[in-house]
């Protein structure tokens, strides 16, 4: 495992969801489990849609910040954006086309939280356990 993060820097657009994946992909060391690859892909697709989607305006040219790093048994993920608003877990009706990410990272994760950033803006947090469980 790389013992310093791993950070990126995307633009507030959709195409950076797919870049954001990808980079995190191949940030995983090469022996890591099937599970975890795809846990943390899932994490990231969810955190870096949310945050293009709601955390930042094109016309702006504002950045979604990503940080990948082991520690304490887990891979943690922070996607950082600039917006004000706080995520939360929605209750969207069966046939809504959105509003389940954050139910989704809920699952995945070991745990997660929300952030505030100074001077504005949030991080929001999850981990995922190394060795199941």
């Amino acid at each position: 495992m790389p013992t310093t993060p791993s950070h990126w820097l995307f633009p507030g657009t959709p195409a950076s969801v797919r870049r954001a994946r990808r980079a995190v992909g191949q940030a995983l060391p090469a022996d890591s489990s099937t599970q975890l690859a795809d846990d943390i892909a899932l994490l990231t697709s969810e955190l870096v849609t949310n945050a293009v989607r709601h955390g930042t305006r094109y016309d702006e040219e504002q950045l979604v910040e990503l940080i990948l790093w082991p520690a304490d048994g887990h891979y943690w993920l922070a996607v950082s954006d600039p917006g004000e608003g706080r995520p939360t877990v929605g209750m969207p009706t069966p046939d809504a086309r959105h509003g389940r990410g954050l139910t989704l990272v809920d699952a995945v994760s070991a745990a997660w939280a929300v952030v505030p950033r100074h001077p504005g803006g949030k991080s929001v947090v999850a981990g995922v356990r190394l060795h199941g469980g």
